[in-house]
């Protein structure tokens, strides 16, 4: 019998998604090697100094994983080795205090603008760019990224502290962008939001984190109105400025379907009742913390069409028969309440709530 070619192999590995069996598979011979590397679409990087090594073998890979420490010509490499590239993780799991250790003791200089925007020029293909964590990444990269990748609908920006609204005037002129998160990216402002509420971007966001970015204010959010498709939002500790000025341009999203305003302390009951009253596909809602909110504005998601899940948790202006108006709402799923009030809800009450929906303490 002949030898198998490539084009045969190819079609027999499609079949082995197991990666251990993918390892057995290469270590045949060097063309079963070979055929396994070109066939490979995904990878998940430990060793980024390695990675001139091993990464020519795999030039079709769409998937590339690095969730350590990795520097600017590690990523300088993977862009002109794989332009095929649809989806970047590099989210970075190291804590800061580890982070800022590291760059004490080694002098090692993790990745920014110039590797980002390597990517961006040299794999044009992106469509899903996770950051979070990488301290070194600007506004350079990301005007790269938002510029050069055409098919881009997922940027993940969390914690990524240097970027502002020059950034998020290139995210702006975007078409594509689904999912936009600049969780703790404390240097956006209300121009940045007026931005995304103005710009193309408008027309296709869909889930948009603006947690913990504290200098935005009213104004801003008011802005986000104008975002025509948004489901998902989340505005949590963003701080004492936004109120129910706000709040009340938030409840005017009739496309939301999950919404967070944890520890937003000058939100009210009347932003609560909007909301109930206003967002009709509304499945999620987190008023953790919101220690205005009273059981007058809890009650009206009792006749909500479509709440599966209230968070409640440090709401302390809430009582028993609140909690029986609350849980008459036929869709919903999961309470969260706070645990410092399970002493004082009686037993009895608390097995009639999980008659309807689980009840859980934070």
């Amino acid at each position: 019998m002949s030898a198998l070619g490539d084009d045969e192999l190819s079609l027999v590995l499609k079949w082995v998604y197991d990666q251990n069996d993918r390892k057995s598979f290469s270590q045949v011979c060097k063309q079963w090697l070979r055929v396994e590397g070109l066939t490979r679409l995904s990878i998940r990087v430990l060793e980024p100094d390695l990675i001139p090594v091993f990464l020519p073998r795999f030039p079709n890979l769409l998937f590339f994983e690095a969730q350590v420490f990795i520097s600017n010509p590690h990523l300088e490499f993977v862009a002109k080795t794989c332009p095929k590239l649809q989806v970047l993780n590099l989210n970075l799991k190291k804590t800061l205090e580890e982070f800022e250790e590291l760059d004490e003791n080694s002098g090692f200089e993790d990745v920014g603008n110039d590797g980002i925007s390597a990517l961006a020029n040299g794999c044009p293909n992106l469509s899903k760019v996770l950051l979070r964590k990488r301290k070194n990444v600007a506004n350079f990269a990301v005007i790269s990224l938002a510029k050069l990748c055409r098919n881009l609908t997922t940027l993940d920006l969390g914690r990524c502290n240097l970027v502002d609204d020059r950034a998020v005037e290139a995210i702006g002129c975007s078409n594509s962008i689904r999912v936009l998160n600049f969780e703790a990216c404390s240097l956006i402002t209300d121009h940045g939001l007026a931005v995304l509420a103005t710009g193309y971007i408008s027309k296709t966001l869909k889930k948009l984190v603006l947690a913990e970015c504290d200098r935005i204010t009213d104004s801003g959010v008011s802005m986000l109105k104008h975002i025509c498709c948004l489901e998902e939002l989340n505005l949590a500790e963003c701080g004492p400025k936004i109120t129910d000025s706000g709040g009340l341009a938030v409840s005017s999203l009739s496309s939301l379907k999950k919404l967070n305003l944890g520890w937003l302390i000058n939100l009210s009951d009347v932003t609560v009742i909007a909301i109930a009253n206003n967002c009709v596909k509304l499945v999620s809602i987190d008023l953790t913390g919101c220690e205005l909110v009273t059981g007058v504005g809890v009650r009206a998601f009792g006749n909500h069409g479509s709440l599966e899940y209230l968070v409640l948790a440090s709401c302390y202006n809430i009582c028993m028969n609140d909690l029986s108006m609350v849980v008459r709402c036929q869709s919903l799923r999961d309470i969260v309440l706070d645990k410092g009030l399970r002493m004082w809800i009686p037993m009895p009450m608390q097995v009639h709530i999980s008659k309807f929906c689980k009840l859980h303490w934070r």
